[in-house]
């Protein structure tokens, strides 16, 4: 069964950086949303950058506690979080999201990967 594969979590020192990677597990016939959450310890999982297609271009948006350090992008079936000047704040959990179609007459689903730990902290 498909899934979602992330890498790229550690430990970081305040104001360092991370780039997480997000791909599934076998080939698929296309992909289309893809999104990062995370979830702290105690508090709800939440948005924290997607990636869209407007106007045939991908077009990023990111929850406001890391715009301007964060960027989201993506290659084909493949997405990618990179995460610059982190914070302890930024503590959490990080799940990639992405809708998927596996075969070229089927219909699309959300799958989601397992979840990668960051942690930043001196």
């Amino acid at each position: 069964q498909v899934h979602l594969v992330e890498s790229g979590g550690g430990l970081v020192q305040p104001g360092g950086s991370l780039r997480l990677s997000c791909a599934p597990s076998e080939l698929i016939w296309s992909a289309g949303d893809m999104a990062w959450y995370r979830q702290a310890p105690g508090k709800q999982r939440e948005l924290v950058a997607s990636i869209s297609r407007e106007a045939g271009e991908h077009v990023g948006s990111y929850a406001d506690s890391v715009k301007g350090r964060f960027a989201i992008s993506r290659d084909f079936d493949k997405a990618f979080l990179q995460m610059d000047s982190l914070k302890p704040e930024d503590t959490a959990v990080y799940y990639c999201k992405m809708k998927l179609w596996l075969t070229e007459f089927g219909g699309p689903a959300d799958y989601w990967g397992q979840g990668t730990q960051v942690t930043v902290s001196s």
